[in-house]
Order: C-alpha cells, then structure tokens, then sequence
C-alpha cells in the first residue's frame, strides 16, 4: 500500500481511515490535534449559500460520517467542527464560538464566502476543504492561536496567507518569528498548468518575484508554482524559513488517495484539513 510519508509528514493507517500529520505540529500534540484526510469525501457540493441548495441528504449524512471517522481517530469532537462556504475569496475572520450548540457549523450563511478561520479558542474544530488547491495550517505556540486557510490560485493571487498572518498578528498579538505555516497537499507546479491570462496575471501581482522562480514555460502553456509563491511571500513579510513545513505532495500525481478536481472534473471529492487546539 503507499506511503505518502516524507521528512515532513506522517501517512496514518488505522481503522479504515487514512490520513497526514505534520511531524512538526506533532510536536505540539499535547496542544493541539491536526490531521488531513486521505481517502474520504468531505463534500458539501451543493450547499451553496449563492443559491441556497440543500444537499441531498444521503450525501449530507455521508459527508458527516466522514468527519466523524477522521474526528474518532485524532480524538476530537465533531460536533465542535467549524466549516465556511469556501469562495476563493481573501476573507479571513476570527472565530471564537460555535453557532449551532449539537451539530457542526457546516456552511452556514454566518461564514458564506471566507476563505480563512482564526482562532485562539480551545474545542473549535477550523476545517478547510480541497480538491487540488492548497490548504494552509498556520500555529502559534506561544499564543496559541490556530489557523486554517484555502488558498487556490485565486486566494494565492490575493495574497491571503499574508493577510492571515497579518490578522494573526493584529487580532490575537501574534509575532512573526513564533508563526508555523504548513502545507498541505495540493497540485503542484507540475500539473498546474494554464494559459496565458493567468499566467499574466500571476506576473502582474508577483512582480517583486523573479518569474523563473515560480514559472515554467513549454509550447505556449504555463505551469505556476503557487506553493513556492506561498513560501516566498511568507518568508518575505518575515516568517522564519525553517518555520514553513511543505508537506511536498502533489494531490494530481497522487490521485489514487487525494482527491483533485482536475483528475476527478465534476465528478470531485474533498479532502479536509483539520486543526483544533485543545
């Protein structure tokens, strides 16, 4: 069976489920629980808040099984799980209670499109979704505030790692050199491939970035590297190099165990990310 483990990240087998753990956020176990999940589908597809559609409630209960799968292994309660209408948006808010008291605040109208969760309070369960695009799990130890952000090439494009440190440090007096950001699988510049308005817009926003560092050409189509992006303008407002842990996994070439909306098209799952302090 694979092994998705590197020096970065552990690839968990038990019980039927599968999932990554940083190895550096472990070290902060007794403080906080995290996990990716591997195998499983998250999906809310359908529950837009733009149309108000309801999802059809055997994929609903299907979707909640699954959280409660992956909440039992790393022992936390699903009920606590906090999970906004992700728009690709550079929305970026503090949580700091649950709104609904015996279920999990799913796509609630409360968070239509945000992007990113901040928090400094124990129990809250902050889940990302993805399907090829990157999630980001960013912890303070000396404050101990969590973050967990969806950053696809939109989100990538408006800077919104940065804006959710920059709210780190504004909201909950965060300092930079305490802030770990991990990286999550997702596609990666190898599969990531565009034509020449993104490519240009990425040029435009990135311009302080020498292009040969996050671009490749080949017979007029574009691969982007956003994870590298990340990292740079991360280390550039003054996160600690060795304080940003790539998982370094590509979600397309690795399709067999993550999802990826590229591999899957309409037919796409979703992989959550969790973290949780305790």
């Amino acid at each position: 069976m694979k092994d998705l483990s590197n020096e970065n990240v552990i690839h968990i087998k038990e019980n039927g489920i599968q999932y990554l753990q940083f190895k550096r956020l472990l070290e902060y176990k007794n403080i906080i629980s995290h996990a990716y999940s591997l195998g499983i589908d998250v999906n809310f597809r359908t529950a837009r808040a733009k149309d108000k559609a309801k999802l059809p409630e055997e994929d609903f209960n299907k979707a909640i099984q699954d959280y409660k799968k992956l909440c039992k292994e790393i022992n936390i309660n699903y009920i606590n799980v906090v999970k906004t209408i992700q728009e690709h948006t550079d929305n970026v808010v503090c949580i700091n209670n649950k709104v609904k008291k015996d279920e999990p605040d799913i796509n609630l109208a409360e968070y239509d499109g945000t992007d990113g969760m901040i928090t400094n309070q124990k129990d809250l369960i902050l889940s990302t979704t993805n399907a090829d695009c990157i999630l980001l799990l960013f912890f303070d130890p000396v404050t101990k505030t969590i973050a967990n952000v969806h950053s696809g090439w939109k989100g990538t494009l408006q800077r919104i790692s940065v804006k959710t440190v920059e709210k780190m440090i504004k909201e909950y007096k965060c300092k930079l050199e305490d802030i770990i950001c991990c990286i999550c699988p997702s596609i990666r510049k190898c599969h990531f491939e565009v034509d020449a308005d993104v490519k240009e817009m990425f040029e435009k926003e990135f311009s302080e970035i020498p292009k040969e560092k996050f671009i490749t050409e080949e017979l007029e189509k574009w691969n982007i590297d956003t994870v590298e992006i990340n990292k740079i303008i991360l280390k550039d407002i003054g996160l600690k190099e060795e304080n940003i842990i790539d998982s370094g996994i590509c979600s397309v070439c690795n399709k067999d165990l993550i999802h990826s909306f590229r591999v899957e098209k309409e037919n796409y799952g979703l992989a959550t990310a969790l973290i949780s302090l305790k």
